[in-house]
């Protein structure tokens, strides 16, 4: 039986993740996750690719306060704003507005990156339609409400990482809401059509093309490429360019869920290529990745 082993949410986009043993599952994914962004002035968004010490960016939720905190600085905590000044944001081809979190959050994002930078926070009519094949509702992630991998996918690429005499690497190089246990072949999660979590209900949008944060040391904010996109790049590549690890999905029921609860696949896709057993090149060299989370 495929059980939920973990889950995750990431309050800002870009920063460390809290793991949690249970969670609300909203129309826009797991409750609090990446409902805040960082931009510039220009509202550009900032993430991991260019700032990669942003992983060591550690949010905790206080009720209506938020505090920041990361290695060798000083602890921030400030009032959530919930409506007030706006900032346009451009996330790739959506484009909207955020609200802006206030100086003592933009001073101490903007000392630890070196460069202007503002934090800003869903707006009270914030509504953003996602796409693929279960179009849906999202917050500030790259394209969907929640990201869902497998231990057995993660377990099949350390196998082949370590056959090219690599190190193997954590999940939380990937960021994924939810991580799921019990599937015995790898990428199950890339078939699932529609699946019921715990009570709620999530529908496949498509498979998540990584671009290079994968190979930034979650726990220390170092880039420690080049795995794992050099060894997915052996079996991973994908039509559009890049390599996949990981499904996007869309919220089709709110509920709850809880590390434990059973994974029900109501309907599957036949075996994509991606999964098809073979032996991994001997050296090979990854294409430009597309996407972030």
């Amino acid at each position: 039986m495929a059980r939920i082993a973990r889950l995750t949410y990431y309050p800002i986009k870009a920063c460390a993740g809290i793991d949690v043993p249970s969670a609300d599952v909203t129309a826009t994914g797991l409750a609090g996750d990446r409902v805040f962004q960082l931009v510039t002035p220009e509202g550009e968004i900032l993430t991991q690719r260019p700032h990669p010490v942003l992983a060591t960016v550690r949010p905790r939720m206080l009720g209506g306060r938020l505090a920041l905190s990361a290695p060798g600085r000083d602890e921030v905590v400030f009032d959530i704003r919930r409506d007030g000044p706006r900032r346009p944001v451009s996330m790739l081809t959506w484009h909207g507005e955020g609200v802006r979190q206030g100086e003592d959050a933009d001073e101490w994002f903007s000392d630890l990156l070196g460069r202007p930078a503002e934090l800003i926070g869903v707006t009270p009519d914030h509504h953003r339609v996602t796409g693929g094949e279960t179009p849906g509702t999202a917050a500030f992630p790259d394209g969907h409400a929640l990201l869902i991998a497998s231990e057995s996918s993660l377990d099949t690429l350390n196998e082949r990482i370590a056959s090219g005499q690599g190190d193997p690497v954590p999940m939380d190089r990937f960021r994924p809401n939810i991580v799921i246990a019990g599937w015995a072949e790898p990428h199950r999660e890339d078939e699932a059509r529609e699946l019921t979590i715990g009570t709620a209900k999530a529908g496949y949008a498509e498979r998540c093309v990584r671009c290079t944060v994968p190979m930034v040391d979650q726990e220390t904010g170092a880039k420690a490429g080049p795995e794992p996109i050099r060894t997915l790049a052996t079996y991973r590549r994908d039509p559009r360019g890049g390599v996949t690890f990981g499904m996007k999905a869309a919220v089709l029921r709110p509920g709850q869920v809880a590390v434990g609860d059973a994974v029900i696949v109501h309907s599957w896709a036949g075996p994509s290529p991606s999964t098809a057993a073979a032996e991994p090149p001997l050296t090979a060299t990854a294409s430009r990745p597309a996407e972030s989370v």
